[in-house]
């Protein structure tokens, strides 16, 4: 019983691991194109510089990039919903979306606490 369960906990890290190495290749974008991209598209509400320039829209500066490519994803696919992204996702591609995430999570930022 203990080799079963042992090789199921092992298969399970394993599927993880694979799983971590296949977003890690889709991650990685080009930053010149991303940065393009989002004074084309993005800067309305999140700002070229990642700083959200609306109330109700997420600062995207310093995000992780794999989040980032999730999001964009789950956007596009209708799998998370928003009214302005649901217009704007649908027309990413996938390197669009690598080239976005990389220049947003390569912004940096300063976090001081009050």
């Amino acid at each position: 019983m203990a080799k079963l369960e042992c090789a199921v906990r092992l298969t399970g890290f394993l599927l993880a691991a694979i799983s971590a190495c296949v977003i890690d290749a889709q991650a990685g974008g080009d930053l010149a194109a991303g940065k393009k991209q989002a004074a084309a598209m993005c800067r309305v509400c999140h700002g070229l510089d990642g700083i959200a320039k609306l109330p109700d829209a997420p600062n995207l500066a310093g995000q992780n990039e794999l989040y980032l490519v999730r999001s964009l994803t789950a956007y596009k696919t209708g799998e998370r919903k928003n009214p302005q992204m649901s217009v704007v996702a649908p027309t990413l591609g996938e390197e669009d979306i690598a080239n976005l995430a990389a220049y947003y999570a390569s912004i940096k930022i300063a976090v001081q606490e009050p």
